[in-house]
């Protein structure tokens, strides 16, 4: 397993094992196989683990759990994450950030994680998102409550040493995620959108501006922040079949066929577009460790020979990009 510098872990694998497929968020998988597939991880060079209660209502950190029994593998890491939306009382946040991260330490049998994300979207304070505004209080945090309430509650989970750093999750406004990074209290790590569409998907749930992953990407690196690569297939938009059923107008299945030309492109050189969309996230620059949704052994498998071949040679890449993928291209042919 080819490894990386990931701040502010130091060195871990170049690619994480995410727990939304072995959660059910991929599609359906069972314990048995779940728990088989991270032990394959692990013993195929995987040392870093991303998990969320989110994930299968806490069936992903259950895996964990049951896997390795409180005890992980020498060098092996494990991240966890808190959606807190925005509460109306600030002093709120800390209890339940607390709150949430020690009940994913008690269901993995852990004592301490090695990064903590805030899983919210991050957005100006009175912002109204595209969708789900009526929501948006329960999976989005205000600019005022992240800075005067959920940076002192991370820092002070630190302190408490429930986790060893803290993070966010990228997903939010750009403009807002790129602030964060640039602020004198910046978090330590930061998942980012890492695919050849810079497409997040369905969880895009704004349209004021464009997604632009690939600048937030390098504001992190120039802050020295370590990058988690997130969504590398899109969510399935970059297989060759997407393996659920989902409804035609759902953002996934939209860029399935908006990437009908990128899997026309892999056939005509035989390859699988899964194994070719991870490779192209492998070697985005700035992006530290791209993180697998892998379900079971036989994706796992394939993702660690992909992760074997490396990133692609600059042909292939720019081969990929004329197709004219990536969001602001696709704006420039409208």
């Amino acid at each position: 397993m080819n490894s990386r510098f990931f701040s502010p872990l130091g060195t871990v694998s170049c690619v994480t094992l995410g727990g939304g497929g072995i959660g059910n968020v991929w599609g359906e998988t069972n314990r048995e196989e779940a728990v088989a597939t991270v032990r394959a991880a692990v013993d195929g060079g995987i040392t870093l683990l991303d998990m969320a209660p989110s994930y299968g209502r806490g069936e992903a950190e259950s895996v964990i759990g049951e896997a390795f029994g409180g005890q992980l593998p020498a060098g092996v890491r494990v991240t966890t994450k808190c959606q807190l939306g925005t509460p109306e009382d600030i002093a709120a946040v800390h209890p339940r950030l607390e709150k949430s991260l020690r009940r994913s330490l008690d269901t993995m049998g852990l004592e301490c994680a090695d990064i903590f994300f805030l899983h919210s979207n991050i957005c100006p304070d009175d912002y109204r998102y595209a969708q789900f505004p009526d929501s948006q209080d329960r999976w989005a945090t205000c600019w005022t409550l992240y800075q005067q309430g959920a940076v002192p509650a991370m820092q002070r989970l630190v302190e408490q040493g429930l986790c060893r750093f803290w993070g966010i999750t990228g997903t939010g406004l750009p403009s807002t995620i790129r602030e964060a990074l640039m602020a004198e209290a910046a978090p330590d790590a930061v998942q980012l959108t890492a695919n050849l569409m810079d497409s997040a998907g369905n969880i895009c749930l704004f349209d004021s501006e464009p997604e632009s992953p690939r600048e937030s990407i390098a504001v992190a690196r120039e802050r020295g922040i370590g990058v988690m690569g997130i969504r590398a297939v899109a969510a399935g938009s970059l297989c060759a079949v997407i393996d659920r059923d989902l409804p035609e107008t759902e953002m996934t299945v939209v860029d399935y066929r908006r990437a009908a030309g990128f899997r026309e492109l892999c056939a005509s050189i035989g390859e699988d577009p899964a194994d070719i969309a991870h490779r192209y996230a492998l070697g985005m620059a700035g992006v530290d460790t791209v993180v697998l949704g892998v379900k079971n052994r036989s994706e796992l498998a394939a993702c660690l020979a992909a992760a074997a071949a490396g990133p692609l040679d600059t042909a292939l890449v720019q081969r990929i990009d004329a197709l004219g993928l990536q969001q602001g291209q696709a704006h420039q042919h409208e």
